[in-house]
């Protein structure tokens, strides 16, 4: 069910907020059809965004583009791909999908009540048909979008998306507005910071950007966040060489005020995991 409707954030470029999880799924529209960006968690829900383009703009789809693997912003593919539109997304995602979403997809089909919000019984795994491993620049619909396959930071698989002739970004989770970002299911902590600095120089001030989850943002919204990545990041590195223990980091207020502190421990589980051995856990 959802309770919004299409937001006009550009020229022809539009966000909607889907719920359960105020996933926000983009759509471009172009002289020869709309391109839409994440597909959500399932078949069914994939269907809602079919119907409701199909409603409000009766349009055809002519692409799909997936901003990274999690499966509320890529487990909808499958609709899309029997339909016979091409998927693009970066090219790890399908090494992701194996690494991280098929088991815990598998685990759910087979006790569904596990997680009886996820509604996977029909979910087929369907990695992009199109994928991205170098920056280009894709003609579809007759707008022309650039596709920039981002070092690790949410995940392995995080792909930037600019539509140059409107000034709109779609950033998937790199960036979150409507609750913090999310640690976990492949995410690179120390790496994070880096992703950031490197969409900084790219990013104008005037650009509007849309993130994973929540409300339009623009170019200071990520410089904050990368403020508190950075802080992170400079934290778990000094808690490992002292041997610290997950449980036992301290977080500053700022920290604990975008995250809470269970969430700093997932990322101090992968950040830690990611650096040389210090004999801390």
């Amino acid at each position: 069910m959802t309770d919004r409707t299409w937001t006009q954030v550009g020229d022809g470029v539009y966000q909607r907020r889907y719920d359960p999880l105020d996933v926000s799924v983009g759509l471009v529209i172009g002289p020869c059809g709309a391109t839409v960006i994440d597909t959500r968690n399932n078949p069914a829900e994939a269907q809602e965004i079919m119907n409701d383009v199909a409603q409000q703009f009766a349009v055809p789809i002519v692409a799909v583009i997936n901003t990274h693997a999690h499966y509320d912003h890529s487990f909808g593919n499958q609709l899309f791909a029997h339909a016979g539109i091409p998927i693009y997304g970066h090219h790890l995602i399908a090494q992701h999908f194996e690494n991280f979403e098929r088991p815990r997809l598998l685990r759910l089909q087979q006790d569904p009540e596990s997680e009886p919000d996820k509604s996977w019984a029909e979910v087929v795994l369907t990695p992009p048909s199109v994928p991205i491993a170098k920056p280009a620049t894709v003609d579809l619909g007759g707008r022309e979008l650039k596709l920039i396959p981002l070092d690790p930071g949410h995940t392995q698989s995080d792909l930037a998306i600019y539509i140059p002739d409107a000034g709109i970004w779609f950033l998937g989770d790199i960036i979150e507005e409507s609750g913090p970002p999310m640690f976990g299911s492949g995410s690179f902590p120390l790496g994070w910071p880096k992703v950031l600095r490197s969409l900084l120089k790219l990013i104008d001030p005037q650009h509007v950007l849309i993130p994973g989850h929540g409300q339009a943002v623009d170019r200071a919204f990520v410089s904050g966040q990368l403020a508190r990545f950075e802080e992170l990041a400079q934290t778990l590195r000094t808690a490992h060489a002292a041997s610290v223990a997950v449980v036992k980091i301290q977080y500053s207020a700022q920290l604990l005020a975008l995250w809470p502190v269970e969430f700093l421990r997932e990322a101090a589980v992968d950040g830690y995991a990611q650096l040389p051995e210090h004999g801390a856990s």
